[in-house]
C-alpha cells in the first residue's frame, strides 16, 4: 500500500476526490477519511471499516463555516467551538435537513444528529480546502474493535485502502464527545477535554 509524505498532499487530494479512501494522522488517533459529498466515497468507507448500514460516520470540517454549512449551530454551540475548536472535541450536531441524508445514520431519517470534529492540524486543513467538502473521518480500525495504534497495523486491518498518509498521532485517546442536540448539554464521552474542563465553559459562559 502507498504511503504518502504529508508534503505529497495532493496526490492524497486527488484519491479522495476520485471517491478513494485513506488514512491519516489527526491529534487523538490515526483516521481514515472520504470525501462527504459521494455516496460511492461513503460506501466504500462504510466496507472498509465493516460498519453497520445504520452507523454514521463523524465529519470533520475545516473551519466553523463549515460546520455551520452542514448542521445547526445555535449561540451556546458558537460558544463551544470557540472554546474548544480545534481540539481533540466531538461535537454532536443536528443535521441541517437539505444536506446529504446519507451523511447522518446511513440515510435513515430516524435520526437526524451527525458528529463533527474541526480539523486539528495544518495539514488535515489543507487536505480539507484542497477536497473542496468536509470529509468523513472514523478511527482506523473494524468497527467494534481496538484503533490500529500504526501504519503497519492500519495495513494489516484494512488493506483495500487507497492509500496512508505518514505522520504521528499526538493524544493517542479519543476525542472528548459534547452532544449539543438538546437542551441539555451532556458529555457522552470524556477524552482529551475532562467534563470539568466543559462544565466550567458552560459556566462561564452562562450557557
Amino acid at each position: 500500500m502507498q504511503r504518502y509524505k504529508q508534503s505529497e498532499i495532493d496526490k492524497l487530494v486527488d484519491i479522495l476526490k476520485n471517491d478513494g479512501v485513506i488514512s491519516v494522522p489527526t491529534d487523538t488517533v490515526y483516521g481514515i477519511c472520504a470525501r462527504i459529498n459521494s455516496i460511492n466515497a461513503y460506501n466504500k468507507l462504510a466496507d472498509i471499516k465493516d460498519r453497520p448500514s445504520n452507523k454514521s460516520f463523524p465529519v470533520m470540517c475545516a473551519d466553523k463555516e463549515q460546520i455551520e454549512s452542514i448542521a445547526i449551530v445555535d449561540e451556546r454551540i458558537q460558544k463551544l467551538i470557540n472554546a474548544f475548536m480545534p481540539g481533540p472535541v466531538t461535537l454532536v450536531l443536528n443535521k441541517r435537513p437539505e444536506v446529504l441524508t446519507y451523511i447522518n445514520n446511513g440515510g435513515l431519517n430516524s435520526s437526524l444528529e451527525m458528529a463533527i470534529r474541526m480539523a486539528p492540524t495544518e495539514i488535515l486543513k489543507e487536505l480539507i480546502y484542497k477536497v473542496g467538502s468536509p470529509i468523513f473521518m472514523t478511527s482506523a480500525n473494524h468497527s467494534g474493535e481496538p484503533t490500529c495504534k500504526n501504519l503497519d497495523e492500519i495495513e494489516r486491518t484494512c488493506p483495500t485502502l487507497d492509500g496512508m498518509m505518514e505522520g504521528d498521532v499526538l493524544f493517542a485517546q479519543a476525542s472528548t464527545i459534547i452532544d449539543c442536540t438538546s437542551d441539555v448539554i451532556k458529555i457522552q464521552r470524556e477524552g482529551p477535554i475532562s467534563k470539568e474542563e466543559i462544565m466550567k465553559v458552560l459556566i462561564d459562559k452562562k450557557i
